[in-house]
């Protein structure tokens, strides 16, 4: 395989820092075990690409995975699991339907307005979830039905297949119903599901200590992150240390983020 470099570019993470990626075109006929290698060393895909930042003057993006066997749910994970029972789980093909991009829409413009994605086109949303050399389908959550047909769509992720886990490529959910924690149920769900096919991982992509969009990730407990001598546990001074890049990056940005940062993923 051959590995290319990206020109530097705004950091979507880190305000007022540059960012570049490592990228490699993954191979049609052995794109599945070559993506699982890849993912298992910090990698992360999208479409026919295998991409890892490589900038020069940071290492604060960290990939992040679920332990499966050793994860027990907190009290408050219960209770966002309970509370969405009433949903209807659905896995399809790996085909872009405009149902799924109403919804991604609508969640883009309410949670990341400001971000690459926001101008994202029905052909690049076909692209993102069928462009694809790899195991992946999509899992649709829908409310039960009130007429016999399917129920309103509420959330939908698409997911790599790997041999030793699931890797969350990308989730989207109805912002309105922030009761139901939606970001955070997607996550657990795929723990249980992950738990009940013998996976025992969920990548969850990168964790960037000090980014607003990416603090979420390290609520979640045990949380294994990728370092220069491999997979290792999160530990309590890895979660104090980003809450206080978190907070410096609060103060910098000002009061308004901060309450943003309060919104349920």
């Amino acid at each position: 395989m051959r590995f290319f470099l990206t020109a530097p570019s705004p950091c979507p993470y880190l305000p007022g820092r540059e960012e570049r990626k490592v990228f490699a075109h993954l191979p049609a006929s052995e794109g599945a075990s070559v993506n699982d290698g890849l993912t298992q060393s910090g990698f992360r895909r999208s479409q026919h690409i295998a991409y890892r930042p490589a900038c020069e003057a940071c290492s604060s993006c960290t990939s992040a995975r679920l332990p499966v066997l050793d994860y027990v749910f907190s009290r408050s994970e219960r209770k966002t699991l309970a509370r969405n029972t009433d949903l209807r789980r659905h896995l399809v093909e790996a085909e872009a339907t405009m149902e799924q991009f109403d919804l991604l829409r609508r969640y883009l413009l309410a949670r990341h307005a400001d971000g690459g994605m926001a101008e994202m086109t029905w052909p690049d949303y076909v692209a993102m979830v069928e462009d694809t050399a790899v195991r992946t389908h999509l899992i649709e959550y829908r409310l039960p039905s009130t007429d016999g047909g399917p129920g309103d769509l509420v959330a939908c992720v698409l997911i790599d297949v790997m041999s030793d886990g699931l890797s969350m490529v990308y989730s989207f959910y109805d912002p309105r119903m922030v009761k139901r924690s939606l970001g955070t149920f997607l996550i657990l769900d795929h723990v249980v599901q992950a738990s009940l096919n013998g996976l025992a991982y969920v990548y969850l992509g990168y964790w960037v200590p000090g980014s607003e969009k990416m603090a979420y990730k390290a609520r979640f407990s045990p949380l294994e992150v990728l370092r220069p001598q491999g997979w290792m546990l999160m530990s309590s001074r890895d979660r104090a240390e980003a809450e206080e890049a978190l907070a410096r990056e609060r103060r910098m940005r000002g009061p308004v983020v901060a309450r943003l940062g309060s919104k349920a993923p």
